[in-house]
């Protein structure tokens, strides 16, 4: 026993050194250390030539009583450098007795003899992401450790589908990387491609997200131009249906003057427009006549031009625009007539789970507006149009967008609305031109808080404020609205609310919950917009859905130093006190109108303020943007089925939600493990005195299942005895001792490995000199 009381330490060091035949003597030293668990042994050696040593330091580290790692250095003195190296002896040494020695040193010296707790594969840096261009080839690419061979590994493509070769895609694996190569990438190519890697002892996966990525798709609509003058005008457009599989960077703006005669010739009116809006300040003349056409572009190229705008002419003398006074208008729904009767329909503004929106024309005023398309062939759809229609009535605000008409015939329900050109407010931040500090930001919540009290007034809740549905007037000024009341719902009293709809960044914990909702659950949406508004950041975006929901769930929050360092502390204790876990604690929205903050902004404003940054907002949007689809707003039926669980060791995706076909391929794997065994340390032939103790080590590995070892003298079974022992390890090292050799134990040793699947052999002769 150790000092320590617990089991004794044995094990064989071997070092080799070149010395001169004329062995005078041998000396052995143990040399304590201050450590408990490191020794060291130094073997000494003279002959003529002088004195030469080695010394070889064992450390153990020691993690919950278990041997992680042994670490076996030599190192000679500088006189060893003149003693010849082609004649060689071994040098031995235990802690039980001097005279061990070892036929095979090279096992001992490179092979762990602790097994190691690690996990059984882990990922060595695995790409998270990989964007190739269409055409181009594309290489998923990740190599891995793993604890034991044989190693099998499968590619599953989102989820369902198995990855296997074919004409355009290779699969490629070895027992430390796996590749999938593509050739001629196309946009279907795109998706998550996810690596199952398994050996004997476990499994581990990861997920690498493909994105094949072109120039965007041409902007969806055509250049709609307002606010005319004598040299500029406003120019407002929808963006492209398909963004080329990577965000939209920007748009160009062409224009191209009218002329009866020759050749049409477009010029470049603005290179890098951030927004779907931009002011012509230059390069038109009074009483000329224009078209204008955008181009859109991303990180892969610029896409075609968009349809040509109507040709517009300047007018004659700069007319100052006066805002009139809003005018409101209580909507009957016309059966008689269709919404074509009456308006002149345009491009395509969006789609939703609803139906679809359009850009429309009045046929006789020309006033511009933008029609709702319900999807309404069933009795419930066209009952929660007809819902939203009388519900638009009770929100007559200037902060609130506005419905002009309705219509109901047997093949469809639309709605008016009116049409805001002024972009998202998010949007229009970033712009290079445009001034963000925290006073404008007070401003712009004062606006979003006066236009929610109105509609808490009317008992009514929003439930989708989002930053896509706050909208800018115009293009110049710092007036914005609130859109989409598409989920609005008046609330009854004693009749609680439940709903199973939201956005997960800006839902509030009891939607998730499905608790009761009230007016307070858009406080906390205006809190969440009013942190992303300061700092670019969302207090509660996750790697997914599920993790975001896990995060609003738990209501808590940070501002980091480095996105609030120029924010007052005012406007944190604004955004804290909106973003309560429990709703009855919220301040409503006359409250945060009178909050500290918002009744200082204008105070503020006359002091000097710093611009805030700008980085992490474009960050954001870019985000919004790649998610952006006909998922905006999820089930939350759909986000019960999320439940958040960090990834497991190696694995970076979801462990759930495989097909058949891929749960088959990933149980097949464990099949393409099974192989006869492999000596991947052989047998070495030694010479030993009489009287020394033989140490024969070998190492098996490759094959599953474990294999059957047998040890064999000339072709004979080796019996254990007092002088004969063996051991097989997990980790496949396998060994066989002999103590007190004597000449009959002379002879050809060999280890036999065996399982279901065949066998493997090696072997070794050993002379016992007298």
């Amino acid at each position: 026993m150790d000092k320590d009381g617990g089991k004794p330490k044995t094990f064989v060091s071997t070092f080799c050194l070149a010395l001169q035949p004329q062995t005078r003597s041998v000396r052995v030293e143990k040399q304590k250390e201050n450590e408990p668990d490191a020794t060291k042994r130094t073997c000494m050696r003279n002959n003529t030539l002088g004195v030469s040593s080695a010394t070889a330091t064992k450390e153990i580290l020691r993690r919950n009583n278990h041997e992680l790692h042994t670490e076996v250095t030599v190192k000679a003195s500088p006189k060893n450098t003149q003693i010849s190296s082609t004649s060689k002896e071994r040098c031995q040494h235990s802690e039980e007795k001097d005279n061990v020695s070892t036929a095979d040193s090279d096992i001992d010296l490179l092979t762990p003899v602790s097994s190691c707790k690690g996990p059984p594969v882990e990922f060595v840096d695995p790409p998270e992401q990989v964007e190739v261009r269409v055409g181009k080839q594309a290489r998923l690419h990740c190599e891995f450790r793993s604890s034991s061979v044989p190693v099998a590994c499968c590619w599953i493509y989102n989820k369902t589908k198995v990855v296997v070769g074919g004409p355009r895609m290779s699969v490629r694996s070895s027992e430390t990387q796996s590749d999938v190569e593509i050739s001629q990438a196309r946009p279907e190519d795109t998706g998550s491609y996810t690596v199952v890697v398994r050996n004997v002892k476990g499994s581990a996966q990861h997920t690498v997200s493909l994105g094949v990525i072109d120039q965007p798709a041409p902007p969806a609509s055509q250049p709609v131009i307002s606010q005319l003058s004598t040299e500029s005008v406003v120019l407002s457009w929808t963006g492209p249906s398909y963004d080329g599989g990577t965000a939209v960077l920007g748009y160009k703006v062409e224009v191209r003057q009218e002329e009866q005669d020759g050749p049409e010739s477009w010029t470049e009116a603005a290179s890098r427009c951030k927004n779907t809006t931009f002011h012509v300040r230059s390069g038109l003349e009074p009483l000329g006549r224009y078209r204008f056409r955008v181009r859109a572009y991303n990180s892969a190229g610029v896409s075609d031009p968009s349809k040509e705008s109507e040709c517009v002419e300047m007018v004659t003398k700069k007319e100052e625009k006066q805002e009139a006074s809003e005018s409101f208008i209580t909507v009957t729904i016309d059966t008689k007539h269709e919404a074509k009767d009456h308006y002149d329909v345009h491009e395509k503004l969006g789609a939703g789970k609803f139906g679809q929106v359009f850009r429309m024309s009045h046929k006789d005023t020309g006033q511009e507006a933008a029609g709702k398309f319900y999807r309404a062939r069933s009795a419930k759809e066209r009952t929660a149009a007809r819902r939203e229609i009388e519900l638009m009535n009770k929100l007559h605000h200037p902060k609130l967008v506005q419905c002009l008409a309705a219509y109901e015939t047997s093949s469809e329900m639309v709605m008016v609305m009116e049409y805001i050109a002024g972009g998202e407010l998010f949007e229009r931040i970033v712009g290079e031109d445009f001034e963000h500090t925290e006073p404008t930001s007070a401003r712009y919540m004062q606006q979003i808080l006066e236009g929610m009290q109105y509609v808490h007034k009317q008992n009514i809740v929003h439930l989708d404020l989002k930053p896509e549905n706050i909208v800018c007037v115009d293009t110049t000024g710092t007036r914005v609205k609130i859109i989409d009341f598409g989920l609005a719902s008046e609330l009854e009293e004693g009749k609680p609310l439940l709903v199973m709809h939201g956005t997960p960044e800006f839902v509030a914990p009891e939607v998730i919950g499905f608790e009761p909702v009230g007016l307070e659950s858009d406080v906390w949406s205006i809190g969440v917009i009013c942190f992303i508004l300061l700092s670019g950041e969302s207090p509660f975006q996750g790697n997914n859905d599920a993790e975001t929901l896990a995060l609003v769930t738990t209501a808590q929050f940070e501002f980091d130093e480095e996105s609030f360092e120029d924010i007052s502390d005012e406007a944190k204790d604004f955004i804290s006190s909106l973003l309560k876990k429990d709703r009855r604690c919220r301040l409503s929205c006359a409250e945060a109108l009178a909050h500290p903050w918002m009744a200082s902004f204008s105070v503020m404003e006359r002091r000097p303020t710093k611009s805030l940054k700008k980085g992490k907002m474009k960050r954001f949007l870019a985000k919004r943007k790649w998610k952006k689809t006909g998922k905006a707003v999820l089930a939350l039926q759909r986000m019960a089925n999320l439940s958040y669980r960090p990834d497991s060791p190696g694995s970076s995706s979801e462990e759930s939600g495989w097909s058949q076909e891929a749960e088959e391929a990933i149980q097949s794997l464990d099949e393409q493990l099974h192989s006869e065994p492999r000596f991947q340390q052989a047998l070495k032939d030694a010479s030993l005195p009489k009287g020394a103790t033989l140490r024969l080590t070998c190492l098996v590995s490759g094959s599953y299942p474990q294999p059957e070892v047998k040890w064999l003298q000339d072709e004979k079974p080796v019996s254990a005895s007092g002088r004969v022992t063996t051991e097989q390890r997990e980790d496949g090292l396998c060994s066989l001792v002999v103590a007190d050799l004597q000449p009959s134990d002379s002879g050809v040793y060999a280890c036999r490995a065996s399982n279901a699947l065949g066998e493997g052999m090696c072997s070794a002769k050993l002379k016992v000199e007298l």
